[in-house]
């Protein structure tokens, strides 16, 4: 039996190196072929790097083979993944147990044989409130108080820094000229250290600040931005909103590169408007997206302590304390220590981020598939 075209009419040309020069079948353009002094060394580099490793890798094959006929193809995989198990076990899955065993015990005492079990008695002091809307009601209206300002600072912060984002992305996105600039630009904030950005804006805005020398120059007149517990609580968000908006923007214009473009220019055949390209094409096909970075946001917004409280330090009053500092102060700044109500505190933060980030899954599941 012959195949159709077997055998070939002609010999296959294969690419052949003449007169220092390689030549490719298929390409117009040649490459100078390597030097036969050069290929030499390269080959001498090489044997030499295989002579100094050879004993090393018998050395090493020595125990693995005999660790593979211990347990077994199968169970090998484990001795590889035994150092980082443990890491991730030390560093991760203990201070969860140790949290959950100090939430459970009183006193100020740091080792554990040494405090008290109560069991549920921090949990109870917590949330111990005749009218959780009114922390002057509570047994711990700092907890409270704390709370509340969290969680206005997070629906703002979020509501807005996710809005922003959004809009810059898509403006990064278009034809503008110098766009790797301004993308530069609006990233800048992330790569600070949230101290540093705190210390900035508050250089900037405290009573012989930058911006009151700019109002008094003005002939506005200067203000105690930091002392009104209103507008210090709306200079911490919009120092938030600076200083993580540009990693939110990156991840939203990566979401807008991944949309094909085949999309728009269908939408613009069928005399599509702008908006109604947006609302109908970006928004559906950015959705994913969009979940992960409400997801960073929240757990991010609700987990903000460092640049806040190096910006106010949780005042005036308590006008931007929020719950981590709670936890911080209490277990670790307060006197006397009370780790257990701390401990209780991180556990009740916890159970909130993972109930809301399941929340945020089921809504985003129910709308994909209704």
């Amino acid at each position: 039996m012959r195949w159709p075209g077997w055998p070939p009419t002609s010999r296959r040309r294969w690419p052949t190196r003449s007169k220092g020069v390689a030549e490719t079948k298929g390409q117009g353009a040649t490459a100078p072929a390597p030097p036969p002094e050069m290929t030499a060394l390269r080959g001498a580099g090489d044997g030499f790097a295989l002579r100094l490793i050879s004993p090393v890798m018998r050395l090493v094959e020595i125990p693995m083979i005999a660790l593979q006929r211990l347990l077994g193809i199968n169970r090998l995989a484990w001795v590889f993944l035994a150092p980082n198990l443990l890491l991730f076990g030390l560093f991760a899955f203990l201070p969860v147990i140790l949290n959950v065993a100090y939430a459970t015990t009183g006193g100020a005492n740091v080792m554990l044989a040494d405090r008290p079990q109560i069991g549920m008695g921090n949990f109870e002091r917590l949330l111990d409130c005749a009218n959780h809307l009114d922390p002057n009601t509570c047994r711990e209206d700092k907890f409270w108080r704390a709370v509340w300002n969290t969680l206005w600072f997070v629906t703002l912060q979020v509501g807005i820094m996710v809005g922003f984002s959004l809009l810059t992305a898509i403006v990064l996105n278009g034809k503008i000229r110098a766009r790797g600039f301004f993308r530069s630009v609006f990233f800048f904030p992330v790569l600070l250290s949230p101290v540093v950005v705190a210390l900035i804006w508050k250089w900037m805005l405290q009573r012989n600040g930058v911006l009151n020398a700019f109002l008094d120059w003005a002939g506005i007149g200067g203000y105690n931005w930091l002392v009104d517990a209103q507008w210090a609580f709306a200079w911490s968000v919009f120092l938030s909103v600076w200083a993580h908006m540009g990693f939110y923007t990156l991840i939203l214009l990566a979401g807008l590169q991944a949309i094909p473009r085949d999309v728009y220019e269908a939408a613009t055949m069928d005399r599509a408007s702008p908006w109604r390209a947006f609302r109908r094409i970006t928004l559906p096909l950015l959705a994913p997206t969009m979940l992960v970075v409400l997801v960073l946001a929240l757990i991010k917004g609700v987990q903000t302590f460092d640049e806040v409280y190096a910006f106010t330090g949780g005042g005036p009053g308590t006008a931007t304390t929020f719950i981590i500092q709670y936890i911080y102060e209490e277990g670790f700044a307060g006197s006397p220590r009370l780790f257990g109500l701390s401990a209780a505190a991180s556990l009740l933060v916890a159970f909130v981020l993972v109930v809301l980030t399941l929340v945020q899954l089921w809504v985003n599941r129910k709308s994909v598939d209704g």
